[in-house]
């Protein structure tokens, strides 16, 4: 039995279940009793414990991929270097692999490979961002969860740009069938390379096939150099056409022609999407099947320039999530696969080396010989040397000697003519000056840039407050006056703006407050009231403070406006309520009120118990018009407007009794027997008693 499983890593992390394993790590299933949740455990394997250079590839890993916070990227929580054990923490994925979604479907719907792409695109933008190239992007390596949510996993190979260039002989990094040309060749890998495989994969997702398959590695290697992949829509002619375009653009074997990054190839993707008939005008190379090899070293000297970060690791670290019945295979192809690919790339630089140098008959081949460490003027004087093409690009490295060849291209072992193209990058040498004192004589800004710039130097305003030092002049500088930097340097000038501003702290408690609270409130505390901003949206009273810019508990300057948002009051919900006189009858009488066109209300009114009649609205903003009927006759209409908070009668009628319409002339004449003045008598007396 699994010597983890079963057990609880710092009292927190219970091991359920192995999911996976790598070259260097088992994955594992976790629940976190600390934060409630199911977790995904790396831990290195044991017999590598104690392997300083394994120990550091993992360490090196955790570091890559803890500084990456993305929704689209596999989260780490947690890291744990002890002297037992080590282990990395992260987001447990219920899902499946992207690989394994392709060859369930056999290709995708190209609005389904769009919404994929787009959120991997995101993922490797803020990657990129950081400094951090992925390296190994291919489908096995993309989780798709259920409910379309994409999440890229195993930066195990990632690796930071400013790190050195190592060739494919070192060890061979990504998986043949999606690596970059540049990255088979061992050449210096920038982002570009992720953007070929991610254009590789969205081939995959519009067609259900590989650009390029063959019978073994090498033969994908090399097709990935050196051929041109069947076009799309030859394959799958629904795909429209602008996606093709972009697709192949994406896998450009040149770099240079590729998109220069994710962000732009996003937002070319967003065009698509918003407008799937659109078509690129796009230069592709697609023609040209050869990847140019020689490599520029242009970036060299921007490499040079950002924060050292030693990761000079390279190692391959296939996830496999493993299935129990199939477990071993799996790591036995693994290990297979890794064997052919360090192959690969040796047969690979052997045959491109070939290719791109192929003899003429009067030309034989040779073998490059190493001049980095050596100075230009020797070279050049090299009788051995005379038939190569020097081109050089001048360096900047004080640590140099003035002329010394920094690095070559092509590299040293490569097969080459005798009269090949040689860039050479030599040390320009650096002239060392000492920074002037500008800060004695307390020289204005005008006067220290003046100083240094004359001095070979560039100066940098930086402005900082001082109670001290007179505004515009030097405080101090960096590098300190005296300090010997190497011509050309940045040097920071530290200039007083003058006494440092009050601060003050916007008073809490003001939002849900009225306007003339909050006004008094601020001024007392040193503000003043900037623009105020009315919300008719709002169901807070009139004058209720909703916002203020800055936020409560802000520090500004004294004397700062603040801009405050109050309720206009036309959201907030009103009451509205009126009395209506009734007729001056002595009858039931049937009341009907109708809101806007609506029944709202039935009820029984006799005028002889009470003369008057309540209505009552509700609503937020505008005005309802309210008809009020009496046994189906109409009596009075209304306006209740809720922006006023005011009811007026906009109309009244006159109301004609049931009983004194059902008295016909005939009927008070006193015929037929007396019988009808009887009647009427009695209801005279029954009138009067009732009122």
């Amino acid at each position: 039995m699994d010597r983890f499983i079963g057990k609880r890593l710092d009292g927190r992390y219970e091991i359920h279940e192995l999911i996976g394993v790598g070259g260097m790590a088992y994955v594992y299933k976790a629940y976190d009793r600390v934060e409630s949740r199911w977790v995904a455990i790396k831990i290195l394997k044991e017999e590598f414990s104690d392997n300083s250079d394994f120990l550091r590839r993992f360490r090196n890993e955790s570091k890559a991929i803890a500084v990456l916070n993305h929704p689209n990227i596999v989260k780490v929580y947690d890291v744990s270097f002890g002297d037992q054990i080590q282990y990395i923490v992260m987001e447990f994925i219920d899902g499946i692999t992207l690989k394994e979604y392709i060859e369930q479907e056999g290709s995708i719907r190209w609005q389904e490979a769009v919404h994929f792409t787009t959120q991997i695109l995101m993922a490797l933008e803020c990657a990129h961002e950081k400094g951090i190239i992925h390296r190994d992007i291919k489908p096995q390596n993309i989780m798709l969860l259920q409910d379309g949510t994409i999440k890229v996993a195993d930066f195990g190979i990632a690796r930071f740009l400013q790190s050195e260039t190592q060739t494919m002989t070192d060890k061979a990094i990504g998986s043949v069938h999606y690596i970059a040309p540049e990255q088979a060749r061992g050449d210096y890998i920038t982002d570009k390379a992720d953007i070929y495989s991610l254009g590789v994969m969205l081939y995959e997702m519009l067609t259900g096939k590989l650009p390029f398959v063959a019978d073994n590695a090498v033969s994908v290697a090399l097709m990935q150099l050196q051929a041109k992949p069947v076009m799309p829509r030859e394959l799958n002619p629904s795909i429209p056409r602008g996606l093709e375009q972009i697709t192949m653009r994406a896998m450009e074997k040149n770099p240079a022609d590729r998109f220069q990054s994710a962000g732009e190839m996003l937002d070319d993707l967003d065009r698509f999407r918003r407008d799937p008939n659109m078509v690129f005008h796009y230069d592709l190379q697609t023609n040209s099947a050869r990847y140019d090899a020689s490599r520029s070293m242009e970036a060299y000297d921007a490499s040079r320039q950002m924060p050292a970060y030693n990761d000079d690791y390279e190692y391959e670290e296939e996830l496999v999530r493993s299935r129990r019945s199939a477990k071993g295979a799996m790591v036995v192809k693994g290990v297979l696969a890794a064997a052919i690919i360090v192959g690969l790339a040796v047969a690979v630089i052997y045959f491109l080396n070939y290719w791109n140098n192929r003899p003429d008959e009067d030309n034989d081949l040779i073998e490059m010989p190493s001049l980095v460490g050596q100075l230009f003027d020797d070279v050049a004087a090299n009788e051995e040397y005379a038939d190569f093409k020097f081109e050089v690009i001048e360096g900047n490295d004080p640590d140099l000697q003035p002329g010394e060849i920094m690095n070559q291209n092509p590299q040293a072992g490569i097969m080459v003519r005798k009269d090949a193209d040689v860039e050479l990058l030599v040390n320009g040498g650096v002239d060392q000056v000492e920074v002037p004192d500008v800060v004695t004589d307390q020289m204005t800004w005008d006067q220290a840039e003046q100083v240094l710039e004359d001095a070979g130097l560039v100066p940098v305003y930086t402005p900082v407050a001082s109670d001290d030092v007179e505004e515009n002049h030097v405080i101090s500088t960096d590098p300190a006056a005296g300090t010997s930097v190497a011509s050309g340097s940045r040097v920071t000038v530290n200039v007083s703006t003058g006494p440092a501003e009050e601060m003050v702290t916007i008073p809490s408690g003001l939002v849900g407050d009225t306007l003339a609270n909050v006004s008094a409130k601020l001024e007392d505390a040193g503000l003043t009231i900037g623009q105020v901003n009315r919300d008719d949206t709002s169901t807070l009273t009139v004058d209720t403070v909703i916002s203020l810019t800055p936020d409560e508990g802000s520090e500004v300057s004294k004397g700062s406006s603040v801009d405050i948002t109050v309720s206009s009051g036309k959201g907030a919900t009103k009451t509205l309520s009126t009395s209506i006189t009734l007729p001056n009858v002595d009858e039931d009488l049937t009341l009907k009120v109708y809101q806007d066109g609506t029944q709202v209300t039935t009820d029984t009114v006799n005028p002889a118990y009470g003369s008057s009649y309540s209505l009552s609205f509700t609503g937020t903003s505008g005005s309802d018009v309210v008809v009020v009927t009496l046994n189906d006759q109409p009596y009075m209409e209304l306006e209740f407007n809720y922006d006023s908070q005011s009811v007026q009668i906009t109309r009244e009628y006159d109301f004609t009794s049931s009983s004194s319409s059902s008295s016909t002339p005939e009927e008070s004449s006193g015929t037929d027997d007396g019988e009808s003045s009887g009647s009427d008598g009695e209801d005279s007396s029954s009138q009067e008693n009732a009122q």
